[in-house]
């Protein structure tokens, strides 16, 4: 093939965005790069591309295809970087991950080595981005895994279509473009992780680059004029410099938005090329360079940036710090392209040899990780406080419905979704956040076995009259929006005499911003999201207070006062404290690392009491989980252990033992109400 540079410029603007979107930096509040993401998709379009053009030059040279050379290729591509990665990142994984999440990194490895770790991150309730995913090395490795699977298909696939439907082969290509995007879209809306991870519903956007392939090799795209090639170029910078900027991860995607970094990607690799200035931007020797360490760059940047950020070497924030690990993180991708990609790009081994020590690389990297998964994670590595503490599974994603669906997650907006025990006529409806959604695995059990139905809709609190919309992109809010507050009202307006459990995170909605304390316990998020009026309420409070009374008024409602939020992840403050010490006992670890001010708790949730303080009637009933944790252990503090378990799963929302502490309040509630 006669090389592109500009080509290896578009996969610097892919790896960039990517790059830049995980280092998370914002000046003056605004993360730049918010829409970084999209970078796969351009890698995508570009594999697409690249990948067809080669086959089809083959196939119409020689009218044959030599699938062991193509395998050849790909494997000395992928195995270097990837083996070599994998072992570096083992002491760091042994040092700081906690039991599960060790077991979880062990997996990922496993499935990493088979090219299946999109389907281990799917089934294992891993939404790619949020928080907790944050903290998992491995993750990033699902699209080279999908683009793995791609390589071993689609040359299958294409020698089929060329041989037996070749005079329509364009046609065919087109049809699978079609049917992988209409899937996408579909599965979008019915089971978003799916249609983010899976192959056929990511494959368009590699079909997109083989259908430029195609065309390309068949007659020239690129026109003659120049100032027409221009124009289609920046038109596909402006989209994919669009989607880098104003995307983000709370968006429905993939999507028809998605169409946008594929548009986008597509016009620069049809009409560049010539002499025009976007060809010799991306041709210039800085965007060649990045776009030539583009893969090792992809493969290195998320371990260094989540090992950086569970160590707590790199704090929240500070963009000097995250810049300097930037550097750090492009020097080791630079050496890594120069020592073990180029090497064997250059081909200055043999397959044989190189078969062997990939197949003795897999059988070491697959023994180490297979022990650890049957180990335990060797709990004897961390303090005890962590050996016994179930936190390899997100508390929200344990209950799920008749069909298997994770009930946080499900499509139906009101009750219809996720209810047991139906044959019962005393019924109970959890309804709030993932606050509720975190206590609903254990107290569901605990509930049905005293005869109750119960029904559960943990999307988000409960403000009818409102929609959420994020600033930047003006879009509403999936979860929280009037639409599916009104289909909860609808569903719940004709219930008579049953009990309403209602809670959630009143502190985030009502002050409209993360938890930030005097004492460094910070959260990394930003609100970027504004409550808008669509009905007759002036206010949320005015919202929730009205309509909960109304339920009131033919059954017994009970108020979930606000779970303290600790502005710090427990299990992991606790472990790189260990690490930093080397020795650690559960009486040498001082309690206010593990605490925050319950005065900061008092005028956090101020808001909180005074709206769930004003609804009141004879059927209003409370429950207040901060008297489990705060103004207990030593005065004025709120906890989040007590000294042999972690209350808390994260920086808001409560474990396994938390829950517990927490459903017994409700069950005794609801018993003393039924007597």
């Amino acid at each position: 093939m006669t090389y592109r540079k500009e080509l290896d410029g578009l996969r610097a603007v892919a790896i960039g965005g990517i790059v830049f979107y995980y280092a998370q930096i914002s000046f003056f509040n605004f993360q730049i790069f918010q829409g970084g993401f999209v970078g796969v998709d351009i890698f995508f379009v570009i594999s697409g591309y690249l990948i067809t053009t080669k086959i089809l030059r083959e196939l119409l040279e020689t009218e044959s295809f030599s699938f062991l050379k193509f395998y050849e290729r790909r494997a000395y591509r992928v195995f270097p970087v990837l083996f070599v990665l994998m072992l570096v990142s083992l002491p760091f994984a042994w040092v700081y991950l906690v039991n599960n999440e060790f077991i979880l990194y062990s997996k990922s490895v496993i499935t990493s080595l088979s090219f299946t770790s999109n389907f281990f991150y799917h089934f294992s309730g891993n939404a790619f981005g949020e928080i907790p995913t944050l903290k998992k090395p491995f993750i990033h490795t699902w699209s080279i895994s999908l683009l793995v699977q791609l390589y071993i298909l689609f040359p299958i696939i294409l020698f089929f279509l060329f041989k037996y439907f070749k005079k329509i082969l364009i046609y065919m290509l087109g049809l699978l473009f079609l049917i992988s995007f209409g899937t996408a879209i579909y599965k979008s809306a019915n089971n978003l992780s799916a249609s983010f991870y899976f192959t056929h519903t990511r494959g368009w956007e590699f079909f997109a680059g083989a259908i430029l392939a195609y065309l390309e090799s068949k007659s020239k795209i690129r026109s003659n004029n120049q100032s027409f090639n221009l124009f289609f170029s920046i038109i596909g910078l402006i989209l994919i410099g669009y989607s880098i900027l104003f995307f983000n991860d709370k968006l429905i995607y993939p999507s028809f938005l998605t169409l946008f970094p594929v548009i986008g990607s597509s016009l620069i690799i049809c009409f560049s090329g010539g002499e025009d200035k976007v060809t010799k931007l991306l041709s210039s020797k800085l965007f060649v360079w990045i776009g030539l360490i583009s893969f090792s760059l992809y493969l290195w940047h998320y371990p260094i940036f989540t090992f950086l950020r569970i160590s707590q070497i790199t704090p929240g924030g500070d963009v000097l710090y995250r810049i300097l690990t930037l550097i750090l993180v492009i020097t080791i991708s630079f050496l890594s392209y120069l020592f073990l990609e180029k090497p064997f790009k250059d081909k200055k081994i043999n397959f044989k040899k190189f078969f062997i020590l990939s197949f003795i690389f897999i059988m070491i990297l697959f023994s180490i990780n297979l022990s650890v998964v049957k180990n335990n994670g060797y709990p004897s590595r961390v303090p005890e406080i962590l050996s016994n503490q179930d936190f390899l599974t997100l508390q929200w994603t344990k209950l799920k419905n008749l069909k298997g669906e994770i009930c946080h997650e499900n499509l139906d907006k009101s009750f219809g979704a996720c209810k047991f025990n139906t044959k019962s006529k005393k019924k109970i409806y959890m309804q709030g956040d993932s606050h509720v959604a975190a206590l609903s695995f254990e107290l569901k059990d605990k509930l049905v076995q005293k005869g109750y139905q119960v029904l559960f809709q943990t999307e988000c609190l409960y403000f009818p009259g409102f929609d959420l919309i994020e600033n930047k992109s003006n879009k509403v809010d999936p979860k929280c929006n009037n639409k599916n507050w009104s289909n909860i009202r609808d569903y719940l307006k004709d219930e008579k005499n049953s009990i309403i459990v209602l809670g959630g995170r009143f502190p985030l909605y009502l002050n409209q911003k993360f938890y930030s304390d005097n004492e460094g316990n910070n959260e990394t998020l930003i609100w970027n999201s504004e409550f808008v009026q669509v009905g007759k309420y002036e206010t949320i409070q005015d919202s929730f207070k009205s309509e909960v009374l109304k339920l009131s008024k033919n059954n017994k409602i009970i108020l979930i006062y606000p779970i303290p939020e600790m502005g710090l992840d427990p299990k992991s403050k606790i472990f790189s404290e260990f690490v930093k010490r080397k020795k650690f006992t559960n009486e040498e670890f001082k309690v206010s690392n593990l605490s925050v001010s319950y005065e900061f708790y008092k005028i956090r949730t101020k808001s909180s009491f005074e709206l769930l303080d004003s609804i009141d009637n004879n059927n209003i009933y409370r429950i207040y989980p901060h008297k489990l944790f705060c103004d207990t252990i030593i005065k004025d503090r709120c906890f989040a252990h007590d000294r042999k378990n972690l209350f808390y799963f994260d920086d808001d929302h409560p474990s396994e033992k938390g829950a517990k502490l927490i459903n017994k309040l409700i069950v005794d509630k609801i018993t003393k109400i039924n007597k």
